[in-house]
């Protein structure tokens, strides 16, 4: 809270003169609907009424009721249609721009319905070939796997066939050796010839 004394002495010499100020305003404010309720009439007099009521003349009710049947037709043609006209076209122009609205939202669906259409069908295509592809390689690793394996049991059986031809010499040739040797050792201990 401020110090009353830290404030200039302009301010301080306004804060009761401010407060006097509203304290009559509101004495005013409440004290004027005290003033208007003896005023207050509850019957309206006859004069309001006149002619076809209960007092003398025409009675300003009627001159009210005339002036207003008077004034309606003027303003209805003046002010209101016009009125009534700027509304309607207001609301029309709101109600074709919600229309062209939700024209341009259908669009914006029906082409990115088709976006995602394209994109599924890409993929799926793309996924069909790689498929294929794949399938296709396997097929040609099954071939080439197929083939390196004939022909290497046709290598294979050649190698035994040729070992198989090589043993059979060496066979004959170890035996006809063995005989050539057999001999010659057996002439050595006999010291004379067999043959």
């Amino acid at each position: 809270m401020r110090n009353v004394k830290s404030l200039p002495s302009k301010i301080r010499n306004r804060r009761p003169v401010r407060a006097a100020l509203v304290l009559a305003a509101m004495a005013f404010a409440f004290a004027a609907p005290a003033f208007a309720a003896g005023e207050l009439v509850l019957i309206p007099d006859a004069e309001l009424f006149g002619v076809f009521g209960l007092g003398d003349g025409i009675g300003m009710l009627w001159v009210m009721l005339a002036g207003f049947v008077v004034l309606i037709f003027p303003l209805n043609a003046l002010m209101f249609q016009p009125i009534f006209r700027a509304l309607d076209e207001r609301d029309e122009r709101i109600q074709g721009a919600r229309d062209r609205s939700a024209q341009l939202q259908s669009e914006a669906d029906d082409v990115l319905d088709r976006y995602e259409t394209a994109i599924r069908e890409a993929r799926s295509e793309s996924e069909s070939q790689r498929q294929t592809q794949l399938a296709a390689a396997r097929d040609e690793q099954a071939t080439l796997t197929t083939q390196a394996r004939s022909d290497a049991e046709q290598e294979l059986e050649r190698a035994r066939g040729e070992l198989n031809r090589s043993l059979d010499e060496a066979r004959t040739t170890l035996r006809a050796s063995a005989d050539d040797l057999a001999t010659a050792a057996a002439e050595q201990i006999l010291g004379r010839s067999l043959s």
